[in-house]
Formats: structure tokens, C-alpha cells, sequence
């Protein structure tokens, strides 16, 4: 089975409407939703109808708008009291010690407040767990979010691993485009992080009955084009095949962000950067899910 997913529900208003749109005209049957968004609750209403037929989950945080902690995050934040804390930089201060304790307690905290916060609106009472720009992966991040799981007894059903096999891009080069350096740079990171993750909480996930899915759309991040895509699934079903894998995670962004006002709220660069002023190709992504869909109305 293929899951046609999509990330950052719930962000802002517009936005979610024209992601929930690729599941009435199109393929999308899973999406992941912004804790800590103030439009939330109200984007959830607006899917209460169907909310069963969609894999909802929960996008753990650390990059847009304001921890649900507030100020007792002090040290992910800026003087705005927006999240302003990069990747690299949590890379490197889980493995300092001293530091690594320091920043656990706020992060271990606002990842209880966010996973708490979408409670009522998981599925059959079970979590699913995934990060916004993959933030989960960091390994001070997945202990704090598994270490909230185990002391709140949650029942998981599936956290995202974002391990691509490069395989895929290698036997479809020259058929595909928008593969870009950091993309490749991007995936053996997250590679290297998921292996770590998956490793260290083996046991863990196996009592959980975690489910294992093949994924996709980090390489393509930011050009998950109907023509890329569908060159790709192919070859991707048969390394599943290989490794006794039977579900798919295909990730997409059709979420753009246009509405001059919602483009203001936005407060990493990075999203501006790629849902605002790549919003072309959040069109385009949208458009896949469409074609994948067949483009009918349900």
C-alpha cells in the first residue's frame, strides 16, 4: 500500500485547504499535523467528516512558530519568542554532555506538550510520530520523544524513518529531474541518523509494533513532480519487495503558502524560502497527488 502523504496541516488556514483539496480531487490518504499552529483545532474541524480515512500525524515542531512551552524554552527561541534553533547546532549539542542536558530538558518538554496536544485527534487512540524538516531524527530529539512515549505509556503506531535508498535515484538518473546536492547531502545525514534511532531503540519499537514503511521524498524534496514520481515508484517496489517491505510512504509539500497574510505569520526562512517563494512547485506536488488520484471528486 501506498501512502500519499502530506506535511504541515494545519499551518495556516488557506495552506490546509489546498492540502486537504489533493484528497478530494487526488491521492492523498495521510497527512501530518503543526502542534503548536494557533489555526490547528480549527483546520481539524474542517476534516472531522472523513478524519477516519486519513493517516494523521503528529509533526513534532522545533523549527516554525512558537513552542507550546513559551518562554521555558528559552534556549530554542529568539527575542520574539519564535523557534530559532538549527539543525546542525542540536546535532552537535547532543553530543556535548554538558549541553545535551541543558537543551534535553526544554526540548523533552515542549515534545510532551506537542504529542499530548493532538491526543484527541489521533486515530484509534495511536500515535503516529513524525518531525517538520525531519528535526525528529536528531538523536537529543528522538530520545526526548521516545522517553516522553515510554513514560506516558503511549501506544505508536508508526514514527517516520526518512531512509531513502539511493538505489532508486541511481536506476532512474537521467529520467527524473530536480536532484540537488544538498538533497543528496540531506539523505545520507538522515541515513546515518535513522540507522542510529533504529538501532538504539530496537526493542522498544518491535513491543511497540511500530510498522516499517519504505519512504520517499527526501532526494526529491521540493521537486515530488508527477514525472519524478512515477519513474520512481517502480523501482521502489521492487527493492520493498526485496526487503520484505509491503507499505510506502511517498512525502509531498502541496501546501503553499500565498495568502499575503498567512505569508506573514511565517517565521523560519527556510519555510518561507521553500513554501512561498518555491511556491510553484507546491502546484506542482499538488498537482501529482492529483494525477495519482486520477483527478476525481470523491
Amino acid at each position: 500500500m501506498i501512502e500519499y502523504h502530506a506535511d504541515d496541516y494545519g499551518m495556516f488556514r488557506t495552506q490546509s485547504r489546498h492540502i486537504i483539496d489533493c484528497y478530494h480531487n487526488g491521492a492523498l490518504n495521510g497527512i501530518s499535523i503543526m502542534p503548536n499552529s494557533p489555526y490547528l483545532a480549527e483546520c481539524m474541524e474542517e476534516i472531522k467528516d472523513f478524519k477516519k480515512r486519513l493517516a494523521i500525524t503528529v509533526h513534532l515542531n522545533l523549527v516554525e512558530g512558537q513552542p507550546l512551552t513559551g518562554d521555558r524554552a528559552s534556549r530554542l527561541i529568539d527575542n520574539d519568542g519564535n523557534f530559532n534553533i538549527g539543525f546542525a547546532k542540536l546535532l552537535f549539542v547532543g553530543f556535548v554532555p554538558v549541553l545535551r542536558r541543558l537543551y534535553y530538558r526544554q526540548i523533552r518538554r515542549e515534545m510532551e506538550a506537542q504529542i499530548l496536544a493532538c491526543r484527541e485527534y489521533m486515530n484509534d487512540g495511536k500515535f503516529r510520530l513524525d518531525g517538520h524538516v525531519h528535526y525528529h531524527m536528531l538523536p537529543l530529539v528522538f530520545d526526548a520523544m521516545m522517553d516522553v512515549v515510554g513514560e506516558h505509556n503511549l501506544e505508536v503506531s508508526y514514527i517516520r524513518f526518512p531512509r531513502e535508498d539511493l538505489n532508486i535515484y541511481r536506476k532512474v538518473s537521467g529520467k527524473i529531474k530536480g536532484v540537488k546536492l544538498i538533497n543528496v547531502v540531506k539523505v545520507l545525514v538522515l541515513n546515518a541518523l535513522a540507522g542510529r534511532n533504529e538501532r538504539k531503540y530496537k526493542e522498544e519499537l518491535v513491543r511497540l509494533g511500530v510498522q516499517k514503511k519504505f519512504f520517499m521524498g527526501v532526494m526529491l524534496s521540493g521537486h515530488m513532480f508527477y514525472d519524478n514520481v512515477k519513474e520512481c515508484i517502480p523501482v521502489a517496489a521492487d527493492i520493498m519487495a526485496d526487503k520484505g517491505l509491503q507499505d510506502m510512504e511517498i512525502l509531498f509539500h502541496p501546501g503553499d503558502v500565498t495568502e499575503l497574510t498567512e505569508v506573514s505569520q511565517i517565521t523560519s526562512k527556510d519555510d518561507l524560502d521553500f513554501l512561498n517563494v518555491n511556491s510553484a512547485n507546491r502546484f506542482k506536488e499538488a498537482e501529482a497527488l492529483v494525477k495519482f488520484g486520477g483527478g476525481l471528486k470523491r
